[in-house]
């Protein structure tokens, strides 16, 4: 698991001015809670913040953060609120876990094997993914950064449901705590026919002819007698 060291600022300033003045200095405004302590309101670098993310395990990691002399803390990404039109961050939420207790996390879907397996390479078949993401629950040490849907036997008609999921040592799904595994057993992966489209030549479609036929004239003739 990758092991991210975050050094951050503890702020007393606190409100939407404080934010707007945090984000001109190129900070992202942030709090962390959990653990039964206080929470508190920190800053971290913007441009550290954005070399974080570009690493997906990230948000899946348990992180190490530092406020100004304080001790280490471990702690999960639970939100983040991004600019709507710019590479900005806005704001981040982070949780404090304890080493003896459940965390619940979404954690990512990796299909591996896809463009190998035998669905992709039958034509007018594509491999759907149904879901890319599950929550699990998990003590912190157990968490993994995603989980692996191998489909190197994947073959049309087949179908892999969450049940079909090999899950790391000491990890749960949580859709299967709601109640019956039948009620919850969702597909995360199956085949789906495409039909081909057919080209028409528009040029070759020959055009309704707009003469009345001859047997209707001789008809219309008749009838006027």
């Amino acid at each position: 698991m990758s092991t991210f060291k975050i050094n951050a600022e503890l702020r007393d300033d606190k409100g939407k001015g404080a934010s707007r003045r945090l984000r001109r200095e190129n900070k992202v405004p942030c709090i962390i809670y959990g653990s039964g302590k206080e929470p508190r309101s920190i800053s971290i670098e913007h441009h550290k913040v954005l070399r974080y993310i570009e690493d997906e395990s990230f948000f899946t990691s348990i992180l190490e953060l530092k406020a100004e002399g304080g001790k280490r803390q471990s702690v999960v990404v639970r939100d983040m609120q991004r600019h709507p039109a710019k590479p900005v961050i806005m704001h981040m939420d982070f949780q404090r876990v304890d080493d003896d207790v459940e965390i619940s996390m979404n954690i990512p879907l990796h299909f591996l094997n896809e463009e190998e397996c035998e669905a992709a390479k039958t034509s007018g078949i594509i491999v759907a993914h149904q879901i890319t993401e599950v929550e699990i629950s998990c003590l912190p040490k157990d968490l993994p950064e995603f989980i692996s849907v191998d489909l190197a036997e994947f073959s049309e008609g087949d179908i892999i449901r969450l049940s079909n999921l090999v899950l790391p040592k000491g990890v749960t799904l949580n859709a299967f705590t709601h109640g019956d595994i039948e009620d919850h057993d969702e597909v995360v992966v199956s085949t789906t026919h495409v039909q081909a489209e057919v080209e028409v030549d528009d040029e070759a479609v020959e055009a309704p002819s707009a003469e009345v036929p001859t047997h209707i004239e001789e008809k219309s003739e008749e009838s006027e007698d």
